[in-house]
């Protein structure tokens, strides 16, 4: 639940909260949440409820942002935030630099490589951009206790909902963040984050619970195999998230992000590749048998291609 658009609405001093009409707080929305009919995300499975709203203006931008939770028991198990901002044709030169600092030169967050990040991937010239990036957080101190001073009292209506329901934040969160932004494209913003409890993806327990000393940091998670494949099926999803994303708000062809590495193997692929290990391996133990290959060089590189 991170507010991906919160350093630039504060940059831009935007004001004058007024609520959005399409959704009410604590409306339940299943399958599709439309925000316009140029964005348009598919939701996870299960009841989303609407938990936070609001429209912000200054002199011509329009802002848009909408936090959706899933609960079990009253703990929140997934979470979504959606966002456009609206700036074609208003103050362009300080929009796009806002955009810029707040995504690629913020200290404490944004699509740029930090050691609590799994994956960053993007496109960025110009003014445009398309963002990608994903890992784990401590939700509960991002929410209430940010590292960036100046977001202490961002966040207000999702903090105080979750404080009227006495919602249950999971200690570890894995999440996911995608942004695109072009002038070539109307000039609007628009942003998606994720965020889900690892236990829905049939996590083991957390032991640690702080970003440092988390199993799921990308210095730590080579130790723990269980957490590692977590991370593992969370990276395709999100993957595949993103690609969703850059359909639905038909992002240009030359701004896309090859993200195939990410995906999972497909069945022809998967027998492809068999296929052509199988085709070495024959050669290797040829190589062996006519005594070009010592049987340590053989085992080494047997080892080599299954691992």
């Amino acid at each position: 639940m991170k507010k991906i658009l919160g350093i630039v609405v504060l940059s831009l001093l935007l004001c004058g909260n007024i609520y959005a009409k399409t959704y009410q707080v604590d409306d339940v929305v299943e399958v599709e949440f439309i925000i316009n009919k140029s964005f348009q995300i598919k939701l996870p499975s299960g009841k989303w409820i609407v938990a936070e709203r609001s429209t912000e203006y200054y002199y011509g931008l329009t802002s848009k942002v909408y936090s959706l939770i899933r609960l079990e028991n009253n703990k929140a198990i997934e979470a979504i935030e959606i966002a456009e901002m609206k700036t074609a044709g208003v103050y362009e030169n300080a929009v796009n630099q806002a955009i810029y600092m707040a995504l690629f030169k913020n200290k404490y967050d944004g699509c740029y490589a930090r050691p609590e990040y799994t994956v960053v991937k993007f496109y960025a010239k110009g003014s445009s951009h398309n963002c990608f990036w994903l890992g784990h957080s401590d939700i509960y101190n991002d929410l209430f206790t940010p590292d960036d001073p100046d977001l202490m009292t961002a966040n207000t209506q999702i903090k105080r909902w979750i404080k009227k329901n006495n919602v249950e934040l999971p200690k570890v969160a894995l999440f996911s963040n995608h942004t695109y932004f072009s002038r070539l494209k109307g000039g609007n913003w628009y942003a998606l984050s994720y965020m889900i409890d690892p236990k829905v993806l049939g996590a083991p327990k957390n032991r640690y619970i702080t970003e440092d000393t988390s199993e799921y940091h990308r210095n730590n998670i080579e130790n723990y195999p269980e957490h590692k494949k977590i991370m593992k099926k969370w990276i395709s999803t999100s993957a595949q998230r993103h690609i969703d994303f850059e359909n639905s708000i038909n992002a240009l062809k030359r701004h896309r992000l090859d993200l195939n590495d990410l995906l999972p193997v497909k069945n022809d692929q998967k027998n492809e590749l068999s296929l052509n290990i199988a085709e070495q391996l024959k050669s290797l133990g040829d190589l062996f048998k006519s005594g070009v290959l010592t049987k340590k060089e053989f085992d080494n590189a047997k080892k080599k291609l299954l691992n």
